[in-house]
């Protein structure tokens, strides 16, 4: 079960099932950030790594996604408006040789979690670019530690942070309860209002149909 010291239990509260390496959770990076900040002082939110590619479906990106190169980035691209970088296309996507695995994203997910849970949506977005945008191999440890400089955290303890298996256990306890609760897709916005749970979203929304279904699911009594 997620635990965040920061939830208020008389709060709506929205969990967002993603993935870093999840294409259409990049195109929707955006909009859930936008939400983040426009509702985080009157919704508390919580983000869970679901494990796209973790075990037998992590592997070279060619040969575990190859739709991405078949082009199903520009899917994302045309519906979403969020561009794919000339640095993941020309480089990892062109020699196949990144390897998705969900694992390294999940864990550095949760050491903002821990540290700076206000910060866990900018820093999810920062990935996303970080990985298709500026093309970033999730397996690279060491490379993390720049981009949790751009919100305040110290490069070096970052990068001591994603050696703990503390951290591999919490991003494990995120697969599991993403698991658990049968959602089958990313990127997935359930709203729990009292006993109620409300799916906003499965799959990619734009911003103005997400935040219409959200006000109406908050001021119905």
């Amino acid at each position: 079960m997620y635990n965040d010291s920061f939830v208020d239990m008389n709060k709506p509260k929205i969990i967002y099932y993603t993935d870093v390496l999840c294409g259409w959770c990049y195109g929707f990076g955006p909009v859930i950030s936008k939400i983040y900040n426009e509702y985080c002082k009157e919704i508390d939110f919580t983000l869970i790594s679901g494990g796209l590619f973790i075990g037998k479906e992590a592997g070279l990106i060619n040969e575990v996604a190859p739709h991405i190169k078949q082009g199903a980035y520009k899917s994302v691209e045309n519906l979403t408006g969020v561009l794919f970088g000339e640095a993941f296309l020309k480089g990892p996507l062109e020699d196949g040789k990144m390897i998705l695995n969900s694992v390294p994203p999940a864990m550095a997910l949760c050491i903002i979690k821990e540290y700076m849970p206000e910060k866990v949506f900018e820093f999810a977005d920062i990935l996303h670019k970080a990985v298709y945008f500026d093309g970033m191999h999730p397996e690279e440890i060491t490379a993390y530690g720049k981009y949790a400089e751009k919100i305040g955290f110290s490069s070096k303890d970052f990068v001591s942070k994603m050696k703990e298996v503390t951290y591999y256990n919490k991003a494990y306890k995120d697969f599991l309860f993403y698991n658990s609760q049968h959602i089958h897709g990313f990127p997935t916005l359930i709203l729990e209002k009292g006993n109620e749970k409300i799916a906003l979203t499965r799959g990619y929304a734009s911003y103005e149909v997400l935040k219409n279904h959200l006000d109406s699911y908050l001021i119905e009594k």
